[in-house]
């Protein structure tokens, strides 16, 4: 993943998360993340992107994808995950990048409010990156609370097999 402010390396877990896997994968493959920014960025805790433009314009996505939360990966420090909203199986394209062990985001639970955040890799190299990204001063734009004041952009996420 090349951004903006530098390079980060991910390795995805086939085995655990195959359905998500598959989809961030066919997201990049596509070009989608090309462009994006992060778009949320919360000290002590995350770095969401890979659905929005600089202009905050919202970029079309496929169907949303099944929840692979009860996977048993956790939402620790350098994890990637799937973005959602309240609906359980509403993952799309966006994801985050934990900064911190964020054990609430994991599975505990067949019910919508326990059922968690979809983990489907994480860091190997570039967490000086993430880390970089989290400490960006952020503000409020168009409706959307912690944006970074300077876009953080996604240039390219390339897959190497």
């Amino acid at each position: 993943m090349e951004t903006s402010l530098g390079e980060i390396i991910l390795e995805l877990d086939v085995e655990k998360a195959p359905i998500t896997v598959e989809n961030f994968i066919a997201y990049a493959r596509a070009g989608h993340y090309d462009g994006t920014i992060f778009h949320r960025v919360i000290k002590n805790f995350m770095v969401q992107g890979g659905g929005l433009t600089p202009d905050m314009q919202e970029k079309p996505t496929r169907a949303p994808i099944v929840n692979e939360a009860q996977n048993k990966l956790k939402n620790k420090t350098g994890t990637i995950a799937m973005a959602r909203t309240q609906e359980v199986n509403s993952a799309t394209a966006q994801f985050f990048i934990n900064t911190e062990d964020n054990k609430f985001l994991d599975n505990a639970g067949t019910d919508p409010d326990n059922f968690g955040y979809a983990v489907f890799g994480k860091v190997v190299d570039g967490m000086d990156v993430v880390y970089t990204i989290e400490q960006q001063a952020t503000t409020k734009v168009a409706g959307f609370d912690d944006v970074p004041k300077e876009p953080i952009v996604i240039q390219q996420v390339t897959v190497i097999d």
